[in-house]
């Protein structure tokens, strides 16, 4: 959930830091810190809160700085020890000559302190990473190599890691491992790069080399060595990054959320693109290696996500179960990787993850490939960790999304569960093929309807303006659209801070509508087309007998709508069953705009992380 970058080379050391550290910032983060080789010693600064302290800090103490040659940086997310000075990386051993930075949790730290304490190491912070450093130490203190000390201590680890080390003995050399948490290796001439994820070097190189579990990189600025923790060389292909510098602009936007807000539009464009030639044609998949003998074969379909994931994976089971007749359940990771499940090689199971990194996701993916079933991955990351563990696999195409709260991510996890549905129903030739045709033609029409919703936002910003100063809000829905309620209420949370809660419209008389006063807006989905809307309607005329005030989210002309609402947000026509793609939008938009007029901080909420790569 926090962020690592390291350089050694011939730049300007605390700007590659403090830029690479600037990309990650999306990931969420409450101190920073970096962490220098400088005139023969390891200079070390730290700040609370946001980047900006941390330069300012740095600042103010250039004088002392001479000419750097390389460094690590690190923004953390607390998960051991409170935001302070103290806990916030870089951590260093008892005589400061080692320091480290880490992300992830290490589960036996308490176990290793103990036995560091009996060895003379004087503890300073609460966290589990200074654990490490005086791990790493003590075992260079007996063999006074920074790699094998490195490589000897993780085998003492358990839990997840991505660490770096430098060593001031050890000039110019930044080792690097990584268990259950991202890291990579960027790739230059003269310079070379370690990071926890791509936006962090992206601006000064595309050549990335990828660690997997249980490997080391020892990096200087003219060589990188890849081993195992048993010290064997492992040769590893040098990636080219898919992404331009560009991708971290704002673009003239506000915030970033408003500009991947604004992007959907091309997103679902990319998503067709390859996989939606003709509307006569069949759709191609060609990561996805589901065949009709597979697809017999099958019992089940078991969906695991987490957060807006896990919202997409909602639509994809009504998706699936009403195109291809497959049972399907959906559950969060966090439950599922802590039950006996009845996964088999019978079941397919989806991991769905924007960032393709998210930790319970892996490991209830890993649990499932133990069973022996087939893992289909739904993420916009194909060089991520979820990736490499795929049978099949979905790439989204949504581009780097630098806003904590997905959107543009969300948007496109839903076109690829839609195109999935498809290609499983015409597998199994379960729909009408006038209807699969229909339906193709209006999924190619929606970045239009999508550009018209965007064109024209001052309805949605006067509704948000209205409603900015609530401190609850209710969002009701039903069938396809319930989880566009859910996804809604939680982009409300996540960026203003309100309380919001997404239920099924049904379910307001069995509890929630005890909460229901002039106090409490309710923020009703009603998509015309089949059954649900007229149901949505007589809920949400429940509601305004008690007084709520009531906005309507709707394609429909009705002038009951028109009567019985305080608000109407109007969005193109569109068949019920795509509705959710439309829909989204300006539940997102509605959720930024509060947030804006309430001065928030949208791009990077309290408390919130980008990538959650600790369970």
């Amino acid at each position: 959930m926090c962020g690592i970058v390291g350089y050694t080379g011939y730049r300007d050391v605390i700007d590659v830091l403090f830029k690479g550290l600037t990309n990650l910032e999306y990931r969420g983060y409450d101190s920073a810190g970096i962490a220098i080789r400088d005139d023969n010693k390891i200079k070390i600064y730290k700040s609370l809160g946001k980047l900006i302290n941390l330069k300012n800090e740095v600042k103010e103490k250039q004088t002392e700085i001479v000419k750097p040659t390389s460094g690590i940086g690190h923004i953390r997310w607390a998960t051991h020890g409170s935001p302070s000075l103290v806990n916030a990386h870089p951590h260093t051993c008892t005589c400061g000559n080692l320091v480290v930075v880490h992300n992830g949790i290490i589960e036996n730290y308490k176990e290793l302190r103990e036995q560091l304490i009996k060895l003379g190491c004087e503890f300073r912070s609460q966290t589990d990473t200074e654990t490490i450093a005086h791990l790493v130490a003590h075992e260079y203190s007996k063999v006074n190599d920074l790699e094998i000390a490195v490589r000897n201590s993780v085998k003492q680890l358990q839990g997840a890691y991505a660490v770096c080390v430098m060593h001031k003995e050890v000039p110019d050399v930044i080792v690097g491992a990584r268990k259950h948490a991202p890291m990579l290796v960027g790739v230059g001439e003269g310079e070379n790069f370690i990071a926890s994820d791509t936006p962090a070097i992206i601006e000064y190189t595309k050549k990335t080399i990828y660690l997997d579990d249980n490997e080391i990189a020892v990096v200087t600025k003219d060589n990188v060595k890849i081993t195992d923790v048993n010290g064997v060389i492992v040769n590893k292909k040098v990636e080219i990054l898919p992404w331009e510098p560009v991708a971290l602009s704002k673009l003239g936007y506000k915030h970033f959320m408003l500009k991947e807000i604004h992007e959907q539009p091309d997103v679902i464009r990319n998503v067709l693109n390859g996989k939606l030639y003709d509307i006569d044609a069949p759709i191609s998949l060609n990561e996805v290696k589901i065949s009709a003998d597979i697809l017999k074969k099958l019992n089940k379909i078991e969906i695991i996500a987490c957060g807006t994931s896990l919202h997409a994976s909602l639509v994809g089971k009504y998706l699936i179960e009403d195109f291809a007749g497959i049972s399907v359940e959906v559950e969060p990771s966090s439950e599922y990787i802590y039950r006996k499940t009845t996964t088999d090689s019978s079941t397919l199971v989806i991991g769905v993850s924007q960032s393709g990194e998210t930790a319970d996701t892996i490991t209830a993916i890993k649990q499932a490939k133990e069973k022996n079933a087939h893992v289909l991955i739904i993420t916009n990351r194909p060089d991520s960790n979820m990736a490499r563990l795929a049978d099949s696999l979905i790439p989204v195409n949504a581009g780097i999304e630098v806003s904590v709260a997905a959107t543009k991510s969300y948007t496109a996890q839903l076109i690829s569960f839609y195109l999935l549905a498809i290609y499983l129903a015409e597998i199994k030739n379960s729909l009408d093929k006038s209807y699969v045709k229909n339906l193709k033609h209006e999924l190619i029409q929606l970045p239009t309807k999508i550009e018209e919703i965007l064109s024209n936002t001052s309805n949605i910003q006067e509704c948000a303006r209205k409603f900015s100063s609530f401190k609850n809000f209710i969002y009701i829905a039903r069938g396809i659209n319930l989880a566009t309620a859910y996804e809604g209420a939680l982009k409300l949370k996540e960026i203003s801070y309100i309380n919001a809660t997404g239920y099924p419209a049904g379910e307001l008389k069995h509890g929630p509508i005890a909460m229901l006063d002039e106090t409490m807006p309710v923020l009703s989905i009603l998509m015309p087309g089949g059954v649900c809307y007229e149901k949505v309607l007589s809920n949400s005329e429940e509601a305004k007998a008690r007084n709520a005030k009531l906005i309507a989210l709707t394609s429909s002309d009705d002038d009951n709508i028109k009567s019985l609402f305080d608000v109407v947000l109007k969005v193109p026509q569109v068949n019920e069953i795509l509705s959710p793609a439309i829909a989204c939008v300006p539940l997102q938009l509605l959720a930024y705009y509060i947030a804006e007029f309430l001065g928030k901080d949208v791009d990077q909420p309290r408390n919130l992380a980008k990538s959650v790569t600790v369970e």
